[in-house]
């Protein structure tokens, strides 16, 4: 014989939940505001009249549990910014591809004849500055002068041809700086541009890098530089 639901929910005694509702109060993993405020609610109704609850002691209690849900929710709106963050920056770093930026080496690749950018730092000032240009087995290819008095930044390029007036081979070159500072000669830095062939996204504590032609992986935020122009 079938008996109908409505019957045996009226057998239950007030208060007491179905299966289907325990189950579902069982799978939940933590406290929400409701539950919160139920419990609080039993607690009031079976103290102690002749000791009731002290008011610091509840207003303790609520303002804990405000200040845990409002560090979740701090989490989840932090959360939402990292991924904004990671996209703007994705989106930028994309714009880089076939740009040529500048980088804290001084190491240029020579590729296809395309004559090969670089920065000379001058600091507050030097003369005679001397550019030597090697191979990856240290023999001088060849040397550039930059003539005159020179200070800050200074812009220099290479054609691609060695001290012969021949096309230097394809590779990696590396660019020394010596320069007069006062009576002295010294040793100053060269910084080079290089072109960006592609980007590997970055995620969970990875940097996003730009990958440039012939010198391998960089992280975005060590590129100090953004040519006006594309790259050839």
């Amino acid at each position: 014989m079938q008996i109908n639901n409505d019957y045996l929910s009226g057998l239950q005694w007030p208060g007491e939940q179905s299966p289907a509702d325990k189950a579902a109060k069982n799978n939940k993993v933590q406290l929400e505001q409701e539950d919160f405020f139920a419990l609080l609610t039993q607690q009031l109704a079976y103290q102690d009249p002749f000791k009731p609850a002290d008011n610091a002691q509840m207003i303790s209690q609520m303002s804990s549990f405000a200040t845990a849900e409002g560090i979740s929710n701090m989490s989840s709106q932090l959360a939402g910014l990292n991924e904004v963050m990671t996209s703007n920056q994705a989106l930028q770093a994309s714009s880089l591809v076939g740009q040529k930026v500048l980088v804290p080496s001084n190491i240029g690749n020579l590729s296809g004849g395309e004559p090969v950018d670089g920065i000379v730092v001058a600091g507050e000032g030097a003369d005679n500055i001397k550019i030597r240009i090697e191979d990856k087995s240290g023999q001088l290819v060849r040397e550039i002068a930059l003539d005159g008095y020179q200070s800050g930044n200074v812009p220099f390029q290479w054609d691609g041809l060695n001290n012969q007036g021949e096309p230097a081979a394809d590779g990696n070159y590396t660019f020394k700086v010596s320069a007069l500072v006062g009576s002295q000669r010294e040793d100053l830095n060269a910084l080079m541009f290089a072109r960006v062939d592609s980007v590997t996204l970055g995620g969970g504590g990875t940097p996003t890098l730009v990958n440039l032609s012939g010198l391998g992986g960089l992280p975005l935020s060590q590129v100090l530089e953004i040519a006006g122009r594309k790259a050839a």
